[in-house]
């Protein structure tokens, strides 16, 4: 007898409905950042979205049995991994709750189906720590609430389930704009909610047998954080192992404390049935014989990162040599910035204190290094790093305790995920928004204190400081008085526009007098690619004309879209 895959679907049909959504997904993903309530340059929504919700359907696919609990357990990992900006989070969150709610079954029925859905919404809620409605969280929370009433009074076909989830769902969506002002002023709905809506049009469109195709040049594939490498001549672990275990009554917890001395940069997460693991090891072959007492081995990968170094080396060689005057981190005497070279030592010690942040252009990736940073991950506003980019970053520093600085608001919650991938060190995450608060907190850390006690002075030190930005509109839009046109000069002070222009240099005195300048001490300039030194030279002398006492500091960001970074004390 054949299963109707209408009335209860297996891990390969589930299999088949994140493909779907995902591909849906990447074909409506413009759509749905093009509801960006900010006119800026932006990471995006669907952007951030589709990047998630396909490292989730990777996952899945890669999943070697049908068992719908396996599937979306997978699933729930890989989105956890791939999961970028604050929409991404939230959708990993679902996905995990989802996973969650399938747990032990190897196929669901409409109603189990719906059930799981309403389990990842509470998942969800209860991960964010101040849940706003009129978001993707209150349009989700609706759409599992119809499923599961259809559901409930006797549908058993669950794509008619769905369906009235998605009519509750597109109710909820259009009501978004009378829950969150800012919506209805700039007129658009949420972004987060139309983009969880097209996910399960997707998985709709899977269950009726309908194909999803996506052109070819409009899948890309994501890029891993950005880190610089030179050769080597030893690794201590030089294996790089990876691999599944998949068995009954597993304890990742246990796995990950029996392999803790075995390697480093481990990684060990997933359920009693399913269990990635993640290792640099000395005898991977040792790794698998421990493993395979707990159950079967899947997707085993073992590279030799030494090769793929010296491989590496090579194409970057030409990088290093166009900058010869690259710093490292001095702090300490020890911490290095190349994660390669801290690994080539073949007896490497761990330091007390290490830091990675996130940086938006190369001018201000030198000055970190200069305030030692370790790790550097490339990134910001409109590509922001998925939690398994910060994640390697973190593992990638030879340090007891890590501070992590997003340095961007849409980045903090991927940040805040590292904790629970990263056990082999204590990640601390200062919830920086901004280049100039990552500074103030750099400056405010001491390698003489406790990690907590620098966690509170880097967090105080964010205080301490007023942020400002002058970029350009990708659109036409209202915010608040404001009518912007697209092209216009925008003025940003935290975050938030504060005027609009049509020539930069004047914007930039606009923001500044929105920053109080005049009443503080210190003004830092970070200019962007774009800027010509002449232009930013006429900058520096108007401030200093204006108010000869004030110290002005001007630095070469060269960070993209953005044509000034500033920062007042």
């Amino acid at each position: 007898m054949v299963t109707d895959t209408k009335t209860v679907i297996d891990g390969n049909k589930l299999k088949q409905m994140f493909k779907s959504a995902s591909r849906y997904l990447e074909l409506h993903k413009k759509e749905i950042d093009a509801l960006n309530v900010f006119p800026v340059p932006d990471g995006d929504t669907g952007t951030n979205m589709n990047l998630t919700f396909r490292a989730a359907s990777q996952a899945a696919e890669k999943v070697a049995g049908n068992s719908i609990h396996e599937v979306a357990g997978a699933a729930s990992t890989g989105s956890l991994m791939g999961a970028r900006g604050n929409s991404g989070v939230i959708l990993s969150q679902i996905m995990r709750g989802f996973a969650k709610g399938l747990d032990g079954l190897k196929e669901a029925n409409a109603l189990q189906f719906s059930h799981a859905l309403q389990t990842g919404v509470e998942t969800a809620y209860k991960a964010v720590m101040r849940p706003v409605e009129g978001t993707i969280l209150t349009v989700s929370k609706e759409l599992a609430r119809g499923a599961y009433n259809k559901a409930k009074s006797g549908e058993t076909d669950l794509s008619l389930v769905l369906k009235a989830g998605y009519e509750k769902g597109q109710i909820a969506l259009a009501k978004t704009p009378e829950l969150l002002p800012v919506l209805k002023q700039a007129g658009v709905v949420d972004a987060g909610g139309q983009g969880f809506l097209t996910i399960i049009n997707g998985w709709i469109l899977a269950l009726e047998g309908k194909d999803v195709e996506v052109p070819e040049e409009e899948v890309k594939e994501t890029q891993p954080a950005v880190i610089g490498i030179t050769a080597v001549e030893s690794l201590e672990f030089p294996y790089c192992t990876e691999f599944l275990v998949k068995g009954k009554g597993l304890k990742p917890e246990r796995i990950k404390d029996d392999l803790s001395g075995k390697g480093d940069s481990l990684l060990v997460v997933g359920t009693e049935e399913v269990v990635k693991i993640h290792i640099h090891t000395k005898n991977p072959g040792a790794i698998l014989e421990y493993a395979i007492n707990y159950g079967s081995l899947h997707e085993v990968q073992i590279h030799n990162m030494l090769a793929q170094n010296e491989a590496a080396a090579h194409a970057n060689k030409s990088k290093e040599t166009n900058n010869p005057g690259e710093s490292k981190s001095e702090r300490d005497g020890s911490l290095v910035n190349n994660p390669v070279e801290a690994a080539s030592n073949p007896e490497p010690t761990l330091n007390e204190y290490g830091i990675v942040a996130v940086a938006m252009g190369e001018g201000i990736a030198e000055i970190f290094t200069s305030l030692g940073v370790d790790q550097i991950v490339f990134g910001g506003q409109t590509m922001n790093p998925s939690t398994s980019d910060l994640a390697e970053a973190v593992r990638q520093v030879p340090a007891k305790n890590v501070f992590l600085l997003p340095n961007n608001k849409n980045i903090i919650m991927a940040a805040s995920q590292v904790r629970e991938i990263t056990t082999e060190k204590e990640v601390y995450v200062i919830p920086t928004k901004s280049i100039p608060q990552a500074i103030a907190a750099l400056l405010a850390f001491n390698a003489d204190c406790l990690p907590e006690e620098n966690q509170e002075a880097m967090t105080r030190a964010l205080t301490q400081v007023v942020s400002g930005e002058v970029t350009y509109a990708v659109r036409d839009s209202m915010f608040g008085d404001l009518k912007i046109s697209e092209g216009d000069i925008l003025g940003l002070v935290e975050g938030k526009i504060t005027t609009t222009g049509r020539d930069i240099l004047d914007v930039a005195k606009k923001v500044l007098e929105d920053m109080q300048w005049r009443d503080r001490d210190l003004v830092t300039i970070f200019y962007g690619r774009d800027m010509a030194e002449e232009d930013v030279q006429i900058f520096a002398d108007w401030l200093e004309s204006e108010k000869p006492d004030v110290e002005v500091e001007v630095y070469a960001g060269k960070q993209p879209l953005y044509y000034y970074i500033l920062g007042v004390e």
